[in-house]
């Protein structure tokens, strides 16, 4: 089993390139999957951001609205610092029974954990190699803009709330630079995909 961190920054395209691998055959953990779940209305998480942020972060339905909490955090760190202490704990136990069970059902698994904020969150000895999908931090403001309608002020301030993409190269065993077309995207993945099985099998050998 080869258990990879999938990392990057807001608007760099890790989904699509975990996409394209699970094609290939790679399972894929989605870290804001998990803490979506977690964060149902009346679960043990859900409680606790509501005791701490105010029921104004709420939906109608009771479910949370991630677009009030989330200006709450990512112009506040020390915000965004409790936000995190409340979801990460929950969410690795989830991820850890995750990888358990796919573990278990496969032994030559490869399994990508897309989480952001992995290299923030001090995370990369929980995996045997981090990948960094790495687009300029100019045009992750770019994609922002255009995709989810931000303005430039809060795209700058939504990527300022993480660490500066350039910083985290340091600490990826693979950058897979993803600022070309989707075309070279799938073909940069074909290498990356046979660079990981021979990863996999390397680990598996010794």
């Amino acid at each position: 089993m080869l258990n990879v961190g999938l990392t990057g920054g807001i608007a760099t395209g890790k989904s699509t390139v975990a996409h394209i691998l699970v094609r290939k055959g790679a399972y894929h953990i989605d870290f804001d999957l998990l803490a979506h779940e977690l964060q149902l209305p009346e679960t043990k998480v859900w409680r606790e951001i509501v005791a701490c942020f105010g029921a104004a972060v709420l939906n109608p339905d009771k479910t949370i609205n991630r677009d009030k909490l989330g200006k709450i955090v990512f112009s506040d760190h020390a915000q965004l610092a409790r936000l995190n202490g409340i979801i990460h704990p929950s969410i690795l136990d989830a991820w850890r029974d995750k990888v358990a069970g796919i573990s278990l059902a496969d032994s030559r698994a490869i399994i990508l954990s897309d989480l952001p904020l992995l290299i923030e969150s001090g995370l990369q000895d929980l995996f045997d190699v981090v990948m960094l999908v790495y687009i300029s931090a100019q045009e992750q403001i770019n994609r922002l803009i255009k995709r989810n309608g931000y303005t430039r002020d809060y795209a700058e301030k939504r990527i300022a709330s993480q660490m500066a993409i350039d910083e985290k190269i340091q600490y990826a065993h693979i950058v897979f630079h993803n600022d070309g077309t989707l075309e070279e995207t799938e073909r940069k993945a074909d290498a990356l995909w046979q660079e990981l099985q021979e990863l996999e099998a390397r680990g598996r050998n010794h």
